[in-house]
């Protein structure tokens, strides 16, 4: 796993969000994506303080993706079902992640 220690400072939702980590690589027409951004205070739609989007696609299409946007909470996108997710921890997040990737792009984590 690549883990970028460079603070890019974006806007989510008119507030400054830090940049905590980024993830990505193709391999064979497969994309996966991870970003965690850490908010300025925490929310009532993100008390954990964590806005993130995980993303695995095949040749632009969606496969698996876990987000939080503001409106719809914490959600996976499995296939062509959208359910919600509840967030426990970045740890099983990422876990939860690799596992749908492994199962729906037969990734291989390296």
């Amino acid at each position: 796993m690549r883990l970028s220690t460079k603070h890019d400072y974006g806007t989510v939702h008119h507030t400054k969000a830090r940049q905590a980590f980024r993830y990505r690589d193709v391999r064979d027409g497969v994309t996966v994506e991870m970003v965690l951004w850490e908010l300025p205070q925490t929310t009532a739609e993100r008390p954990h303080g964590l806005k993130y989007r995980l993303y695995c696609g095949r040749k632009g299409r969606c496969l698996v993706r876990y987000d939080n946007e503001t409106g719809k909470g914490g959600h996976r996108h499995y296939g062509s079902r959208e359910e919600p997710y509840e967030f426990e921890s970045v740890e099983k997040l990422v876990a939860d992640f690799k596992r749908d990737c492994e199962q729906l792009a037969e990734w291989v984590w390296e």
